[in-house]
């Protein structure tokens, strides 16, 4: 029996044949968007004179601002591209072991990265022996040898001699860190931290891509792992467990409210496909619709217990910035894939396709503008709606510079 048929023959009939389903332009495009909006809100700090609501909520707070919805829609997509990738390696013969191990190989990779760029925050120049300036970008460059997508030609021993000096420099790299130091406060060694934002998505992606392999596209348990990660949510903000009972989890999983945003998408994905084979929008937009009205329901009824705060992972923060993401789903299908209009976004496809190293090129485009070029900004460009639009170009520029990459054969694959 072929694996296609394993799938067409899981326990719920009715399941939908993933695998089968072209790839949609939305979920691209809903990608490309976030992360155009995240190198655009990460740069909001250079700015002054703009509205508080783009920015970040302070701690304690709350609320949310603009900002704060980008990592959640996020940890959402990470969740809608799931059932689309198991399957595919699926159809591929992947077996339930080879997947797992993909998983695992690909949570390291996010979780280095996050951990490489997280020490780059409290990184102290005096104590390691090296200008700040250059720890991201030898990070970033390292990332890119290590995990590019090398052509498979007659230069094999190069691409393996261009892996290693990656991986090398990241070693030495750990090896003379220190950071800290602020303020007569202790000097310290090269450490997780809090993992850093790539290296939260590889907690939460591995938390539910080990449960989307082992559902076997059964709704029921891709349903129970979401409803567990939501209730995780509420329990461990309400305190309810005894301190230390999941010390030995990661934060990003036994917190519940990231996992529970990726587990929303793959949700989301299951009733996607399940509809889209039946050429049935309307019933998937109507559900849909609903699921949105849920999720407010939830936060509001989930606010005055927690609050709604990006930096506490509130409940409510998970189910609204999940009605979000679904919602601006919904719309963009309609706009792309029904509609077919999905070229009205083909100048940010990079953003998309190659999000990762698009995410990388800040830390690159930062340096040459600030180091090599010695580039100052003027007052008025920094200030109000001129300096958003400076934001704006800025975050349009890494998505351009990310697709010249992509044509000169450097392409991320994890």
């Amino acid at each position: 029996m072929t694996k296609t048929k394993t799938l067409e023959d899981s326990p719920i009939s009715s399941a939908p044949k993933q695998g089968f389903v072209p790839r949609i332009a939305s979920i691209d495009i809903l990608r490309a968007l976030t992360m155009v909006l995240m190198i655009f809100v990460n740069d909001l700090w250079s700015l002054k004179d703009i509205p508080a609501w783009l920015g970040h909520v302070e701690r304690g707070v709350d609320g949310i601002g603009l900002a704060d919805v980008v990592f959640p829609a996020f940890l959402f997509i990470v969740g809608l591209s799931l059932p689309f990738a198991v399957n595919n390696r699926r159809k591929k013969g992947d077996t339930d072991l080879e997947l797992v191990t993909h998983v695992i190989l690909r949570t390291i990779a996010l979780l280095v990265m996050g951990v490489f760029l997280v020490n780059g925050e409290t990184f102290n120049a005096d104590a390691t022996g090296m200008p700040r300036y250059l720890w991201n970008p030898l990070c970033c460059l390292s990332f890119i040898l290590i995990w590019n997508s090398y052509p498979q030609d007659n230069k094999k021993a190069l691409w393996l001699i261009l892996k290693g000096i990656g991986i090398i420099t990241l070693v030495v790299l750990a090896f003379i860190y220190r950071g800290g130091g602020e303020d007569g406060k202790e000097v310290y060694r090269f450490s997780p931290q809090w993992w850093g934002i790539l290296g939260l998505i590889g907690w939460a992606y591995l938390a539910s891509s080990l449960i989307t392999i082992f559902a076997k596209n059964r709704f029921a348990p891709l349903l129970i792992g979401w409803v567990f990660f939501c209730v995780l949510s509420m329990v461990m903000k309400a305190q309810l467990l005894p301190r230390g009972t999941l010390s030995l989890i990661p934060s990003a999983i036994s917190g519940g409210t990231l996992a529970g945003l990726t587990m929303g998408g793959v949700l989301a994905s299951w009733a996607f496909i399940y509809y889209r084979e039946r050429k049935d929008n309307k019933s998937m937009t109507i559900i849909f619709t609903a699921a949105i009205v849920v999720l407010v329901f939830l936060s509001l009824l989930t606010r005055p217990y927690w609050g709604l705060a990006k930096l506490g992972a509130t409940p409510a923060w998970l189910f609204l910035c999940s009605a979000f993401t679904l919602g601006a789903f919904v719309i963009i299908y309609w706009i792309s894939d029904v509609k077919g209009k999905s070229h009205w976004f083909k100048v940010i496809k990079p953003a998309g396709t190659d999000t990762l190293l698009c995410y990388l090129m800040p830390y690159l485009i930062g340096l040459i503008l600030r180091k090599v070029l010695h580039i100052e900004y003027p007052e008025w460009l920094i200030t109000g709606g001129v300096g958003l639009l400076k934001s704006f170009l800025f975050a349009m520029l890494c998505v351009l510079l990310t697709s010249m990459l992509n044509k000169a054969g450097i392409k991320l694959k994890l």
